[in-house]
């Protein structure tokens, strides 16, 4: 049966950051994830995760300038210390918030570097970070991202990213399969996911094309619960979507499915 954890930098923005915890434990939901907690001690988070009975499921490491329009730097040559640092800064929120994966953005494709420049830098990164992680119990992991809503994104179809973790190699490093970039992207979802299934990680929702609610748009969701269930998939699915309108009165898909599970 398919568990659902609220993305908080997405979902509940009717509240401040640290107020959502509690509203999606209201809602039903048993774990959350977000983008960046940085703005927070560790112990604060996981003090919430506590009072309100929830699962940390994911969240990123630091990306560096996030404002300046960065979107990590895992692939960027002549800033590997900084992004080793970024695993070190990522580590001590993991441990407070019992949190077992941690998703490593690539960065957008820098002025001058070719793309075999930065794929080659990519790996290397990927594989220092995730020998560290290893002894922690965490995986690392990598999510293509669609052109459309991050233009310049390195890694953007699922293939590619499995190619990166053939050469990574190292067995805690998967990919964070978000349906709706994919579906963007390349669609056949089914299919990639039955082809790609032992290397992801993490799964990810949001209607097509608008990002908002599942029960929205052009993809089939109960049908790829269904294969997940089928697959055996264990993990959580990130709710990562724009709500069209509040929150909690958008969750009718949520308690629809639930409800069908049960009968």
């Amino acid at each position: 049966m398919p568990r659902f954890a609220a993305n908080l930098s997405m979902l509940y923005n009717e509240v401040p950051f640290l107020e959502r915890f509690a509203a999606a434990a209201a809602d039903g939901f048993k774990a959350v994830e977000y983008l960046f907690p940085y703005e927070y001690p560790p112990q604060e988070i996981a003090a919430r995760l506590q009072a309100h009975g929830l699962v940390q499921a994911l969240f990123n490491l630091p990306p560096g300038d996030w404002a300046a329009g960065e979107r990590g730097m895992a692939c960027h040559p002549g800033r590997e210390a900084q992004f080793a640092q970024s695993v070190q800064d990522a580590l001590p929120y993991a441990q407070a918030t019992g949190c077992r994966h941690l998703h490593a953005m690539a960065g957008l494709l820098p002025a001058g570097v070719t793309p075999q420049q930065a794929r080659a830098t990519y790996v290397s990164n990927l594989r220092a970070a995730a020998r560290v992680l290893a002894p922690h119990g965490i995986t690392l992991l990598i999510e293509p991202i669609n052109t459309r809503n991050m233009p310049g994104y390195f890694l953007n179809f699922q293939q590619q990213a499995h190619d990166v973790l053939a050469d990574v190699g190292e067995p805690n490093l998967k990919v964070q399969m978000d349906f709706y970039h994919c579906q963007v992207m390349e669609g056949d979802l089914a299919k990639r996911l039955e082809r790609h299934f032992a290397g992801v990680g993490h799964v990810q929702i949001a209607g097509v094309p608008d990002r908002h609610e599942p029960d929205t748009g052009e993809v089939a969701y109960g049908y790829l619960f269904d294969r997940l269930d089928a697959l055996g998939y264990e993990g959580w699915i990130g709710c990562e979507y724009i709500p069209a309108g509040p929150t909690s009165a958008g969750l009718g898909w949520l308690r629809d499915d639930q409800s069908a599970r049960k009968a």
